[in-house]
């Protein structure tokens, strides 16, 4: 760690530099510069990483439910002065190279981050992102199509009855259907009775509709000026380059604000409050065994560093795994199902909140469950923890500071996240991202055994501002809920006059034109073919001299080591396939050879980074009915510990039992309440699987195992292990099944450092030669090609479309056309449609080549008949228009980006080794890469009518029971979930 002043470094002249900071850890140098005239500042991690990334942040505190944060942040990217085309944002996606694009909504921060490996690209997003966040054109339009407006179901007959649109109104209708988004917004409510954290920033769908024109203009007005914004970047741009583009295209223009925005700190409770109320179910059979209780702590602000790693340090010895003491409390408890998602430290607010709990309880428990938390607070007060549990606890923190993460949001993105926060509220974002100091100053302070019991007492039990939430259900909710908007929207029409109705009807034929307006794209900056790199990245691996089974990529892990054992899956009864997913979920959660599932977790902590296992079972690339399968248990440790995790893994691997029946009772509870929780937030992705479900022996299992009959399935087979009989049944199962994995054929996959990898191999080599395995007959499935028409009913306020049609697998010729038009259909013809006019969240389309399926959906939708003609209608539109070869290659460069999109060291190595072991080998991916970027116009409209033929298609959506009638009419199987 090192630091310099500005003397140091050269600046550009509208900045002033106010230090350096060297952090080895992250293989950063953080550079902190403050603008002079606005006071803008902005926080430079530079690094010898092409993935340069930016983010623009502004504290945005909305004072209300209306969703203004929410709907500002979707309307600014609707159009601006230099770029006055009605969607910009969704414009550049198809006109970019970019690894990531996106806008969000915290509950005191909006931020607009992309990230791009291609300067030209970089420099293209630059100009568009900063002139949508500080020269918005904010179009009343626009505003109605992504917050809300009022419209007549039938647009142009004033008799018929009215009802809300937009955009933002029902992606909060989709998100606020989830139970645990009711349950933290609630919580946070009482937590923060006076700040601004009180308020849902996403927006409440009962008052997002109360949200003015006029209210939106003042917020941006206030909070959208460089004064009120931080400007975060990331890559080997240098910092002077980027104050260079900032200064010409914003900063220049605006003088200082004076007004400066706060988050205030909440007032404090003198004694805890406990609070009671409902969310929606179907019926009065989901109400038992339903209710949420949990209790949430405000402890002290986020960006104190020492207040934040305490807070940290006290929620992961308490929670980190199964055998830490309240964890294991709430897991073992009769009181719920399974502990509360919502367990743990949330320090993304000005103020943390520590919170924890049950879900799957009665309401008349919420006094127990208080009295079980207090009593292992107390008891941990009293007795403190094992000195090992903290090493273990200051292990997982030093092992998260080291990982180069990065394959699902970009590494610099990751770290630029994490600097946000406290650069809003006031904190030092350097010093919360250096942790390697305060780690060892934690390591001091746990030499004495009294620091721990004194944070339990100071944090927790002697903290007054202490809420204990009951949510419980109500199958009434919905109902009511429905008939007190249908009962607004009637006053509503009342009361208007002839004047005002026919306002609506101009207002939606307006809107309607301009959303199908043609505007001038090239007004916008753009990559083309041109742009795209010629060569596809593929990491080196090399076969371990000493073993032909173990495959080893030097890659720059910062330290880690990453290994895996693959086991060839093996020929499988229908009743083993069905607890398979059981299986993979469980074992490492697990007892092993004399330890207990207690030992193995604590084991786990204390030298790896987390070891899970999970099935990957892929067609081949010619024919998705020819399946194969394995078993892949995946671990990571620091260098340090890699012979402890290959030892570990290797007991687990070939010595794990399944007979602590509590823990197996518990695990299976744990997995029904994330299945269940899936439901609204992935209900396209749901609704998609149960579509292709029978078109091929993958779709179909996977269907079965973790789509929504695996939902259903799992909700059965939790409530039936009450019986002790079906417990023992299913640990035999289990057993039996795990018998013929650990003997199976293995090979395995090291990852680490260049000179750290060799060594790595040749201690796995040394331990397993000795072990041997059996040739089982291999892994298949019966073949599968059918049609499906099913309606899923659940508690949801919105709709989850899919239509699919089967295709070809990817090495077909066809392949790429029908992934191109996947992008083609949702640019030119889907989003306007579904998201745009229909007023979903999301739609788009895609060809899957692993289940050879195309696949239409639809994402917090409205509607429901009328998406599913959108999506009919797409493929008419493909065929009988005249498309312009612009339109194509943003299609293609869709694509072409997802391939080549970066991934961390590892997960770069992780997916060349999986891909080459299903026959997806580098020369196969470079030939479909090649395939994509020679698409046609031609090509398009050949697989267009040669694949989608009305009688093949398949449907399935996730809808609420209102709908029940619809869905029959429809030709569709009612199921229920």
């Amino acid at each position: 760690m090192s630091e310099t002043t500005s003397s140091n470094m050269s600046s550009h002249p509208a900045f002033e530099l106010l230090r350096t900071q060297k952090i080895d850890s992250l293989k950063v140098e953080i550079e902190e510069y403050i603008h002079l005239k606005t006071g803008a500042r902005h926080l430079h991690l530079a690094a010898d990483n092409d993935e340069n990334v930016f983010l623009v942040g502004l504290k945005t505190v909305p004072q209300d439910n209306k969703g203004v944060a929410h709907i500002l942040e979707h309307t600014a990217l609707c159009g601006s002065e230099r770029f006055p085309v009605r969607d910009p944002f969704f414009m550049m996606i198809r006109r970019s190279l970019n690894t990531f694009m996106n806008a969000f909504t915290s509950s005191d921060w909006t931020a607009y981050p992309f990230a791009s490996k291609n300067r030209k690209d970089f420099d293209n997003l630059l100009s568009v992102y900063l002139d949508s966040v500080f020269f918005s054109s904010l179009d009343r339009l626009d505003f109605a199509q992504e917050g809300h407006r009022l419209e007549f179901e039938e647009t142009n007959n004033v008799e018929s009855n009215l009802t809300y649109k937009g955009v933002v109104y029902n992606e909060m209708k989709g998100a606020m259907s989830s139970p645990i988004s009711q349950l933290w917004q609630t919580l946070t409510k009482y937590v923060f009775p006076t700040t601004t954290y009180h308020y849902n920033s996403g927006g409440e769908p009962e008052h997002i509709t109360d949200l003015s024109y006029d209210e939106l203009i003042a917020f941006y007005r206030k909070h959208y000026h460089p004064s009120n914004a931080v400007f975060l970047t990331f890559g080997n741009i240098p910092a002077f380059e980027h104050h260079e583009k900032f200064e010409e295209l914003v900063l220049n223009k605006f003088d200082k604000q004076h007004e400066e925005i706060v988050v205030t700190d909440e007032k404090r409770y003198f004694s805890p409050v406990r609070i009671q109320e409902s969310y929606p179910v179907n019926s009065e059979d989901e109400t038992q065994k339903k209710t949420h209780i949990v209790m949430g702590w405000l402890l002290g602000h986020s960006f104190n560093l020492e207040q934040n790693l305490e807070a940290h340090l006290l929620s992961n010895v308490l929670f980190e795994n199964s055998a830490s003491p309240l964890q294991k409390a709430l897991e073992t408890t009769s009181l719920g199902h399974a502990p509360s998602p919502l367990c743990g430290l949330e320090d993304s607010n000005r103020e943390m909140t520590f919170v924890c709990g049950v879900e799957g309880s009665e309401v008349d428990s919420t006094e127990a469950v208080e009295v079980l938390v207090n009593s292992v607070l107390e008891k941990v007060a009293e007795e403190g923890v094992a000195k090992e549990r903290l090493e273990a606890v200051l292990h997982q923190l030093e092992l998260s500071q080291r990982e180069i993460s990065g394959d699902h949001y970009p590494y610099g993105l990751q770290l630029i996240l994490g600097a946000l926060s406290p650069m809003l509220h006031g904190g030092d974002p350097v010093e919360l991202l250096d942790l390697e100091p305060v780690i060892e100053n934690l390591r001091n302070k746990i030499e004495d055994p009294d620091y721990i019991k004194g944070l339990v007492k100071r944090l927790l039990l002697e903290n007054p501002h202490r809420v204990t939430l009951s949510l419980k259900p109500d199958a009434s909710y919905e109902g009511q809920r429905e008939k007190a908007l249908q009962a607004e929207l009637a006053k509503i029409k009342d009361q208007l006059s002839s004047e005002e109705k026919q306002q609506i009807v101009d207002q939606a034929k307006a809107l309607a034109e301009r959303q199908s307006q043609k505007d001038d794209e090239t007004i916008l900056p753009k990559v083309g073919i041109e742009d795209v790199p010629l060569a596809l990245s593929i990491p080196e691996s090399k076969t371990y001299a000493s073993s032909s089974n173990i495959e080893t990529y030097g890659q720059g892990t910062n330290g880690l080591v990453y290994h895996q054992v693959i086991v060839d899956l093996p020929a499988l009864s229908e009743d083993e396939i069905s607890v398979l997913p059981i299986y993979t979920s469980c074992l490492t959660e697990m007892g092993a050879g004399n330890s207990s599932y207690l030992d193995i977790q604590n084991k786990q902590s204390e030298v790896t980074g987390g070891i899970a296992a999970y099935s990957s079972i892929k067609g081949s690339i010619d024919d998705e009915q020819n399946v194969s399968g394995y078993i892949v248990f995946s671990g990571k440790a620091l260098a340090r510990n890699s012979d402890a995790l290959a030892l570990l893994m290797k007991e687990i691997v070939l010595d794990v039992r399944f007979d602590e029946s509590e823990r197996l009772h518990e695990l299976v509870s744990q997995i029904r309440a994330k299945k269940e929780q899936s439901i609204t937030s992935n209900g396209h992705g749901l609704a998609m699987g149960a579509a292709t479900s029978l078109m091929s022996p993958i779709a179909k299992l996977s269907f079965n195992l973790g789509g929504l009959l695996g939902i259903k399935h799992i909700k059965e087979l939790d409530d039936s292990l009450s019986d002790p009989k079906a417990l023992k049944r299913l640990q035999a199962a289990l057993s039996d099944l795990h018998e013929k994995v650990s003997s199976s054929k293995r090979r395995f996959l090291v990852i680490a450092e260049p000179e750290k990898v060799d060594e790595v191999a040749q201690f796995a080599s040394n331990i397993w030669d000795s072990v041997e395995s059996v040739d089982h007959e291999a892994f298949s499935l019966k073949p599968v090609r059918e049609q499906v028409k099913q309606g899923w009913l659940t508690a949801t306020q919105v709709n989850f479309c899919a239509k699919a049609y089967p295709t070809v697998a990817i090495e077909h010729a066809d392949s790429a056309a029908l992934t191109v038009l996947g992008g083609f259909l949702r640019n030119g013809y889907l989003h306007r449609t579904i998201r745009e006019q229909g007023g979903a969240y999301g739609g788009g389309a895609g060809q899957d080549s692993g289940i050879a399926a195309f696949r239409f959906f639809s994402y917090r939708d409205p509607r429901l008949e009328e998406t599913l003609t959108d999506f009919d209608r797409s493929l008419e539109w493909m065929q009988t228009e005249n498309h312009e070869a612009s339109a194509l290659e943003e299609a293609v460069l869709g694509v072409v980006s997802q391939i080549d999109k970066p991934k961390s060291p590892a997960g770069e190595a992780k997916s060349d080794y999986h891909s080459e072991l299903f026959g997806r080998t580098a020369e196969q991916r470079v030939r479909f890469r090649q395939r994509v970027l020679e698409v046609t116009l031609d090509d398009l409209k050949r697989v267009t009518k040669r694949y989608f033929s009305p009688e093949k298609a398949s449907v399935a959506v996730v809808t609420s029971p209102t709908n029940r009638a619809l869905i029959e009419s429809l030709g569709l199987d009612v199921q229920e979930l």
